[in-house]
Protein backbone atom coordinates (compact mmCIF):
# COMPACT_ATOMS: atom_id res chain seq x y z
CA UNK A 1 0.00 0.00 0.00
CA UNK A 2 1.17 3.73 -0.90
CA UNK A 3 -0.70 6.65 0.16
CA UNK A 4 -0.15 10.16 -0.71
CA UNK A 5 -2.08 13.03 1.22
CA UNK A 6 -3.35 16.54 -0.09
CA UNK A 7 -2.63 18.27 3.27
CA UNK A 8 -3.04 22.03 3.99
CA UNK A 9 -6.44 22.57 2.05
CA UNK A 10 -8.00 25.54 2.83
CA UNK A 11 -11.57 24.90 1.29
CA UNK A 12 -12.27 21.21 0.03
CA UNK A 13 -14.99 20.47 -2.33
CA UNK A 14 -16.26 16.75 -1.68
CA UNK A 15 -19.43 16.96 -3.69
CA UNK A 16 -20.16 14.68 -0.51
CA UNK A 17 -22.76 16.16 1.75
CA UNK A 18 -22.59 13.55 4.51
CA UNK A 19 -18.86 14.84 4.64
CA UNK A 20 -19.30 18.52 4.90
CA UNK A 21 -21.36 21.73 4.75
CA UNK A 22 -23.83 22.37 2.19
CA UNK A 23 -24.54 20.24 -1.42
CA UNK A 24 -20.97 20.86 -1.89
CA UNK A 25 -19.75 19.07 1.49
CA UNK A 26 -17.43 21.77 1.94
CA UNK A 27 -14.60 21.15 4.21
CA UNK A 28 -12.28 23.76 5.82
CA UNK A 29 -8.47 23.09 6.82
CA UNK A 30 -8.90 19.18 5.18
CA UNK A 31 -6.35 16.79 3.64
CA UNK A 32 -7.59 13.99 1.21
CA UNK A 33 -5.51 11.02 1.80
CA UNK A 34 -5.09 8.84 -1.53
CA UNK A 35 -4.90 5.03 -1.09
CA UNK A 36 -3.18 4.47 -4.90
CA UNK A 37 -5.78 5.05 -7.09
CA UNK A 38 -9.05 5.10 -4.92
CA UNK A 39 -9.54 7.70 -2.11
CA UNK A 40 -8.85 6.29 1.47
CA UNK A 41 -9.86 9.00 3.66
CA UNK A 42 -11.25 12.96 3.98
CA UNK A 43 -9.65 14.55 6.81
CA UNK A 44 -8.11 17.33 9.67
CA UNK A 45 -4.90 18.88 7.73
CA UNK A 46 -2.50 17.17 8.93
CA UNK A 47 -3.17 13.58 8.18
CA UNK A 48 -0.61 11.04 8.13
CA UNK A 49 0.43 9.55 4.67
CA UNK A 50 3.91 8.13 2.70
CA UNK A 51 4.24 11.05 0.76
CA UNK A 52 2.89 14.60 1.43
CA UNK A 53 1.60 17.27 -1.40
CA UNK A 54 1.20 20.60 0.79
CA UNK A 55 -1.67 22.93 -0.99
CA UNK A 56 -0.75 26.48 1.12
CA UNK A 57 -4.51 26.40 1.91
CA UNK A 58 -5.70 26.46 -0.90
CA UNK A 59 -8.68 25.30 -3.21
CA UNK A 60 -9.35 21.29 -4.14
CA UNK A 61 -11.72 20.42 -6.10
CA UNK A 62 -12.95 17.38 -8.19
CA UNK A 63 -11.68 16.66 -10.92
CA UNK A 64 -13.92 17.75 -13.94
CA UNK A 65 -15.59 15.25 -15.60
CA UNK A 66 -16.58 15.77 -18.80
CA UNK A 67 -18.94 13.95 -21.05
CA UNK A 68 -18.98 15.51 -24.24
CA UNK A 69 -16.26 15.73 -26.79
CA UNK A 70 -15.39 14.73 -30.33
CA UNK A 71 -11.69 14.94 -29.10
CA UNK A 72 -10.18 12.69 -32.48
CA UNK A 73 -10.10 14.76 -35.62
CA UNK A 74 -7.46 16.74 -37.82
CA UNK A 75 -8.09 19.76 -39.44
CA UNK A 76 -8.64 23.19 -38.66
CA UNK A 77 -11.78 25.15 -39.68
CA UNK A 78 -10.77 28.54 -37.73
CA UNK A 79 -11.78 30.44 -41.09
CA UNK A 80 -15.30 28.98 -40.32
CA UNK A 81 -15.28 30.46 -37.52
CA UNK A 82 -14.22 33.69 -38.88
CA UNK A 83 -16.83 33.60 -40.95
CA UNK A 84 -19.23 33.30 -38.04
CA UNK A 85 -17.79 35.85 -36.35
CA UNK A 86 -19.14 37.98 -39.57
CA UNK A 87 -22.40 37.46 -39.69
CA UNK A 88 -22.22 33.88 -41.05
CA UNK A 89 -24.68 31.74 -39.66
CA UNK A 90 -23.80 28.25 -38.20
CA UNK A 91 -24.97 25.28 -40.16
CA UNK A 92 -24.17 21.53 -39.30
CA UNK A 93 -22.60 20.67 -43.02
CA UNK A 94 -19.48 22.36 -41.47
CA UNK A 95 -18.54 18.59 -40.23
CA UNK A 96 -18.09 17.77 -43.82
CA UNK A 97 -14.66 19.70 -43.94
CA UNK A 98 -13.53 17.78 -40.69
CA UNK A 99 -14.22 14.29 -41.72
CA UNK A 100 -11.99 15.33 -45.07
CA UNK A 101 -8.99 16.01 -43.60
CA UNK A 102 -9.87 13.39 -40.91
CA UNK A 103 -9.70 10.77 -43.56
CA UNK A 104 -6.72 11.64 -45.15
CA UNK A 105 -4.74 11.38 -41.48
CA UNK A 106 -2.66 8.53 -40.47
CA UNK A 107 -3.47 6.47 -36.96
CA UNK A 108 -0.33 8.14 -36.00
CA UNK A 109 -1.01 11.70 -36.92
CA UNK A 110 -5.13 11.65 -35.19
CA UNK A 111 -3.18 9.68 -31.93
CA UNK A 112 -0.68 12.38 -31.62
CA UNK A 113 -3.08 15.15 -32.01
CA UNK A 114 -6.11 13.36 -29.49
CA UNK A 115 -3.28 12.87 -27.15
CA UNK A 116 -2.36 16.66 -27.14
CA UNK A 117 -6.26 17.55 -26.75
CA UNK A 118 -6.27 15.59 -23.54
CA UNK A 119 -3.17 16.43 -22.10
CA UNK A 120 -4.58 20.26 -22.66
CA UNK A 121 -7.76 18.63 -20.86
CA UNK A 122 -5.77 17.34 -18.28
CA UNK A 123 -3.97 20.90 -17.92
CA UNK A 124 -7.59 22.71 -17.71
CA UNK A 125 -8.30 20.34 -14.83
CA UNK A 126 -10.76 17.67 -16.69
CA UNK A 127 -9.41 14.19 -15.27
CA UNK A 128 -12.44 12.27 -16.94
CA UNK A 129 -13.82 12.62 -20.42
CA UNK A 130 -15.92 10.98 -23.50
CA UNK A 131 -14.56 10.95 -26.34
CA UNK A 132 -16.44 10.45 -29.57
CA UNK A 133 -16.32 9.24 -33.32
CA UNK A 134 -18.17 10.67 -35.93
CA UNK A 135 -15.42 12.06 -38.20
CA UNK A 136 -15.22 9.59 -40.71
CA UNK A 137 -18.93 8.33 -42.08
CA UNK A 138 -17.32 5.33 -43.36
CA UNK A 139 -17.33 1.75 -41.80
CA UNK A 140 -13.48 1.02 -41.42
CA UNK A 141 -13.04 4.70 -40.36
CA UNK A 142 -15.57 5.07 -38.05
CA UNK A 143 -13.98 1.69 -36.63
CA UNK A 144 -10.45 3.43 -36.60
CA UNK A 145 -11.53 5.93 -34.70
CA UNK A 146 -13.63 4.50 -32.40
CA UNK A 147 -10.36 2.64 -31.54
CA UNK A 148 -8.47 5.21 -30.73
CA UNK A 149 -10.91 7.42 -29.03
CA UNK A 150 -10.57 3.94 -26.81
CA UNK A 151 -7.20 4.34 -26.03
CA UNK A 152 -7.94 7.73 -24.18
CA UNK A 153 -10.96 6.86 -22.49
CA UNK A 154 -13.45 3.91 -21.36
CA UNK A 155 -16.12 5.98 -22.33
CA UNK A 156 -16.26 5.91 -25.63
CA UNK A 157 -18.56 6.75 -27.94
CA UNK A 158 -19.71 5.91 -31.53
CA UNK A 159 -20.89 8.50 -33.67
CA UNK A 160 -21.60 7.34 -37.44
CA UNK A 161 -24.83 9.36 -37.03
CA UNK A 162 -23.15 12.91 -37.15
CA UNK A 163 -24.14 13.77 -40.74
CA UNK A 164 -25.51 12.19 -43.84
CA UNK A 165 -21.63 12.03 -45.93
CA UNK A 166 -21.41 12.92 -49.53
CA UNK A 167 -21.24 9.76 -51.00
CA UNK A 168 -25.02 9.02 -49.50
CA UNK A 169 -26.87 12.29 -50.36
CA UNK A 170 -30.48 11.44 -51.36
CA UNK A 171 -29.82 8.24 -49.93
CA UNK A 172 -30.41 8.72 -45.96
CA UNK A 173 -31.85 5.45 -45.53
CA UNK A 174 -29.22 3.56 -47.48
CA UNK A 175 -26.97 4.90 -44.62
CA UNK A 176 -28.22 4.45 -41.93
CA UNK A 177 -28.91 0.63 -42.89
CA UNK A 178 -24.63 1.04 -43.09
CA UNK A 179 -24.63 2.31 -39.46
CA UNK A 180 -26.75 0.37 -37.65
CA UNK A 181 -25.09 -2.35 -39.34
CA UNK A 182 -21.47 -3.30 -40.62
CA UNK A 183 -20.24 0.16 -39.30
CA UNK A 184 -21.97 -0.48 -35.91
CA UNK A 185 -20.33 -4.57 -35.81
CA UNK A 186 -16.99 -2.54 -36.60
CA UNK A 187 -17.26 -0.08 -34.06
CA UNK A 188 -18.98 -1.58 -30.89
CA UNK A 189 -16.62 -4.05 -29.76
CA UNK A 190 -14.74 -0.25 -28.86
CA UNK A 191 -17.11 1.66 -27.21
CA UNK A 192 -19.52 1.79 -24.52
CA UNK A 193 -21.90 4.79 -25.80
CA UNK A 194 -23.80 5.30 -29.68
CA UNK A 195 -24.72 8.69 -30.25
CA UNK A 196 -26.48 10.38 -32.87
CA UNK A 197 -27.40 14.09 -34.23
CA UNK A 198 -31.68 14.66 -34.18
CA UNK A 199 -31.47 17.97 -35.86
CA UNK A 200 -32.44 19.31 -39.02
CA UNK A 201 -29.88 19.14 -41.84
CA UNK A 202 -28.93 15.85 -39.81
CA UNK A 203 -30.87 12.73 -38.62
CA UNK A 204 -34.70 13.24 -38.31
CA UNK A 205 -36.55 11.14 -35.57
CA UNK A 206 -37.21 7.75 -37.12
CA UNK A 207 -33.33 7.61 -38.25
CA UNK A 208 -32.54 8.60 -34.64
CA UNK A 209 -34.79 6.00 -33.45
CA UNK A 210 -33.54 3.18 -35.64
CA UNK A 211 -29.58 4.42 -34.94
CA UNK A 212 -30.11 4.35 -30.84
CA UNK A 213 -32.38 1.43 -31.15
CA UNK A 214 -29.67 -0.54 -33.18
CA UNK A 215 -26.83 0.30 -30.30
CA UNK A 216 -29.08 -0.72 -27.75
CA UNK A 217 -30.04 -4.09 -28.99
CA UNK A 218 -26.13 -4.12 -29.65
CA UNK A 219 -25.54 -3.53 -25.83
CA UNK A 220 -24.30 -0.18 -25.92
CA UNK A 221 -25.62 2.83 -23.81
CA UNK A 222 -27.35 5.65 -25.80
CA UNK A 223 -26.89 9.39 -25.84
CA UNK A 224 -27.98 12.10 -28.42
CA UNK A 225 -27.40 15.70 -29.83
CA UNK A 226 -30.54 17.28 -29.96
CA UNK A 227 -32.40 20.51 -29.63
CA UNK A 228 -29.08 22.44 -30.77
CA UNK A 229 -30.70 24.91 -33.52
CA UNK A 230 -34.62 24.76 -33.20
CA UNK A 231 -37.40 22.93 -31.53
CA UNK A 232 -37.66 19.03 -32.04
CA UNK A 233 -38.27 15.82 -31.34
CA UNK A 234 -34.84 14.80 -29.97
CA UNK A 235 -35.39 15.75 -26.33
CA UNK A 236 -38.77 13.56 -25.62
CA UNK A 237 -37.10 10.92 -28.01
CA UNK A 238 -34.05 10.67 -25.39
CA UNK A 239 -36.22 10.38 -22.71
CA UNK A 240 -38.38 7.78 -24.21
CA UNK A 241 -35.93 5.74 -24.67
CA UNK A 242 -33.72 6.27 -21.58
CA UNK A 243 -30.78 7.95 -22.72
CA UNK A 244 -28.17 8.49 -20.35
CA UNK A 245 -27.71 12.09 -21.27
CA UNK A 246 -29.49 14.65 -24.34
CA UNK A 247 -26.72 17.23 -24.97
CA UNK A 248 -27.32 21.18 -26.52
CA UNK A 249 -30.73 21.32 -24.95
CA UNK A 250 -30.74 24.68 -26.38
CA UNK A 251 -34.47 24.96 -27.59
CA UNK A 252 -36.77 23.06 -24.98
CA UNK A 253 -41.04 23.98 -25.07
CA UNK A 254 -42.45 23.17 -21.60
CA UNK A 255 -43.16 19.31 -22.80
CA UNK A 256 -38.91 18.58 -22.78
CA UNK A 257 -38.38 20.28 -19.49
CA UNK A 258 -40.78 18.34 -17.83
CA UNK A 259 -39.63 14.59 -19.53
CA UNK A 260 -36.07 15.74 -18.59
CA UNK A 261 -37.30 16.68 -14.84
CA UNK A 262 -39.24 13.43 -14.36
CA UNK A 263 -36.53 10.89 -15.87
CA UNK A 264 -33.34 9.69 -15.29
CA UNK A 265 -31.54 11.27 -18.50
CA UNK A 266 -29.02 14.21 -18.13
CA UNK A 267 -29.83 17.34 -19.91
CA UNK A 268 -26.14 17.91 -21.12
CA UNK A 269 -25.48 21.84 -22.01
CA UNK A 270 -22.50 22.72 -24.19
CA UNK A 271 -22.61 26.40 -23.43
CA UNK A 272 -19.23 27.54 -25.48
CA UNK A 273 -21.00 25.89 -28.45
CA UNK A 274 -23.62 28.68 -27.90
CA UNK A 275 -20.81 31.01 -27.44
CA UNK A 276 -18.70 30.21 -30.97
CA UNK A 277 -22.05 29.89 -32.73
CA UNK A 278 -24.01 33.02 -31.53
CA UNK A 279 -26.74 30.74 -30.67
CA UNK A 280 -28.93 31.42 -27.52
CA UNK A 281 -27.84 30.29 -24.30
CA UNK A 282 -30.13 27.41 -22.68
CA UNK A 283 -31.95 27.95 -19.71
CA UNK A 284 -30.28 26.01 -17.33
CA UNK A 285 -32.41 27.78 -14.35
CA UNK A 286 -35.56 26.26 -15.60
CA UNK A 287 -34.31 22.74 -15.75
CA UNK A 288 -32.88 23.06 -12.45
CA UNK A 289 -36.07 24.74 -10.66
CA UNK A 290 -37.70 22.08 -12.48
CA UNK A 291 -36.15 18.94 -10.83
CA UNK A 292 -33.91 18.05 -13.98
CA UNK A 293 -30.22 16.97 -13.80
CA UNK A 294 -27.90 19.54 -15.80
CA UNK A 295 -24.30 18.55 -16.65
CA UNK A 296 -21.95 20.78 -18.46
CA UNK A 297 -19.51 19.65 -21.15
CA UNK A 298 -17.12 21.53 -23.46
CA UNK A 299 -18.15 19.93 -26.48
CA UNK A 300 -14.61 20.00 -27.22
CA UNK A 301 -14.37 19.69 -31.89
CA UNK A 302 -12.87 21.91 -34.24
CA UNK A 303 -16.06 23.56 -35.73
CA UNK A 304 -18.17 25.05 -33.31
CA UNK A 305 -16.61 24.61 -29.97
CA UNK A 306 -12.73 23.95 -30.18
CA UNK A 307 -11.98 24.26 -25.88
CA UNK A 308 -10.99 22.64 -23.61
CA UNK A 309 -11.83 24.89 -20.81
CA UNK A 310 -14.24 23.48 -18.19
CA UNK A 311 -13.26 26.62 -15.89
CA UNK A 312 -14.55 28.84 -19.33
CA UNK A 313 -18.13 26.84 -19.70
CA UNK A 314 -18.39 27.67 -15.85
CA UNK A 315 -18.56 30.96 -16.40
CA UNK A 316 -20.71 30.76 -19.07
CA UNK A 317 -22.85 29.21 -17.35
CA UNK A 318 -23.28 31.49 -14.24
CA UNK A 319 -23.36 34.49 -15.96
CA UNK A 320 -25.18 33.39 -19.19
CA UNK A 321 -27.77 30.32 -18.49
CA UNK A 322 -28.69 31.54 -14.73
CA UNK A 323 -26.99 29.05 -12.55
CA UNK A 324 -25.20 29.64 -9.44
CA UNK A 325 -21.58 28.69 -9.06
CA UNK A 326 -22.00 25.85 -6.67
CA UNK A 327 -24.71 24.81 -9.19
CA UNK A 328 -22.20 24.84 -12.21
CA UNK A 329 -19.13 23.36 -10.62
CA UNK A 330 -21.73 20.44 -9.33
CA UNK A 331 -22.94 20.68 -12.84
CA UNK A 332 -19.22 20.13 -14.52
CA UNK A 333 -18.39 17.35 -11.79
CA UNK A 334 -21.31 15.29 -10.40
CA UNK A 335 -23.56 16.04 -13.41
CA UNK A 336 -20.99 14.74 -16.00
CA UNK A 337 -20.59 11.63 -13.95
CA UNK A 338 -24.20 11.08 -13.79
CA UNK A 339 -24.69 12.08 -17.65
CA UNK A 340 -21.77 8.81 -17.90
CA UNK A 341 -23.67 6.74 -15.72
CA UNK A 342 -20.74 6.32 -13.30
CA UNK A 343 -20.53 6.78 -9.59
CA UNK A 344 -16.50 6.51 -9.14
CA UNK A 345 -15.55 10.05 -10.64
CA UNK A 346 -17.14 13.48 -9.98
CA UNK A 347 -16.50 13.71 -6.12
CA UNK A 348 -13.86 13.33 -3.17
CA UNK A 349 -15.11 10.71 -0.67
CA UNK A 350 -13.89 7.27 -0.04
CA UNK A 351 -13.87 4.59 -2.07
CA UNK A 352 -13.91 6.90 -5.18
CA UNK A 353 -11.17 7.05 -7.85
CA UNK A 354 -8.65 9.88 -6.68
CA UNK A 355 -9.57 12.56 -9.13
CA UNK A 356 -8.71 15.55 -8.02
CA UNK A 357 -7.31 19.58 -9.13
CA UNK A 358 -5.79 21.75 -7.10
CA UNK A 359 -6.56 25.58 -7.76
CA UNK A 360 -4.08 28.83 -7.04
CA UNK A 361 -6.75 30.26 -5.37
CA UNK A 362 -8.52 29.93 -1.79
CA UNK A 363 -12.17 29.25 -3.28
CA UNK A 364 -13.99 27.41 -6.35
CA UNK A 365 -15.44 30.94 -7.07
CA UNK A 366 -12.75 32.40 -8.15
CA UNK A 367 -13.53 29.77 -11.39
CA UNK A 368 -16.18 32.69 -12.29
CA UNK A 369 -15.03 35.75 -10.62
CA UNK A 370 -11.40 35.36 -12.37
CA UNK A 371 -12.55 34.26 -15.91
CA UNK A 372 -9.93 33.29 -18.36
CA UNK A 373 -7.25 32.99 -15.65
CA UNK A 374 -5.53 29.70 -15.56
CA UNK A 375 -6.32 28.74 -11.90
CA UNK A 376 -5.58 25.08 -12.25
CA UNK A 377 -2.42 24.84 -10.22
CA UNK A 378 -2.16 20.70 -10.41
CA UNK A 379 -4.11 17.90 -11.78
CA UNK A 380 -4.74 14.50 -10.27
CA UNK A 381 -5.83 11.41 -12.08
CA UNK A 382 -6.09 8.03 -10.37
CA UNK A 383 -3.96 9.39 -7.57
CA UNK A 384 -1.22 10.49 -9.19
CA UNK A 385 -0.24 14.05 -10.02
CA UNK A 386 -0.56 14.08 -14.08
CA UNK A 387 -0.15 17.40 -14.42
CA UNK A 388 1.27 20.70 -12.33
CA UNK A 389 1.60 24.52 -13.76
CA UNK A 390 5.71 24.75 -12.71
CA UNK A 391 4.91 28.57 -10.84
CA UNK A 392 1.66 27.67 -9.15
CA UNK A 393 1.67 23.90 -8.58
CA UNK A 394 2.25 22.18 -5.04
CA UNK A 395 5.35 19.97 -4.53
CA UNK A 396 5.83 17.13 -3.40
CA UNK A 397 7.39 17.28 0.02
Amino acid sequence: MSTLVLDNIGLLVTNEPALGDGPLGLVRDAAVVFDEDRVAAVEKAGAAADTRIDISGNCVIPGFVESHTHLVFAGDRAAEFAARMAGGAYVPGGIWDTVTTTREASDAQLRALAGARRREAVRAGITHLEVKSGYALETMGEGRLCALAAEITDDATFLGAHLIPREYEDRADDYIELVCGEMLEACAPHVRWIDAFCEQGAFDEDQTRTVLEAGRNAGLGMRLHANQLRLGPGVQLGVELGAASVDHCTYLSGGDVEALAGSSTVATLLPATDFSTRQPYPDARRLIDAGATVALATNTNPGSSNTTSMSFCIALAVRELGMTAEEALQAATMGGAEALRRTDVGKLAPGVRADAVALAAPSYLHLIYRPGVPLVAATFCAGRMEWRDPELGPALD
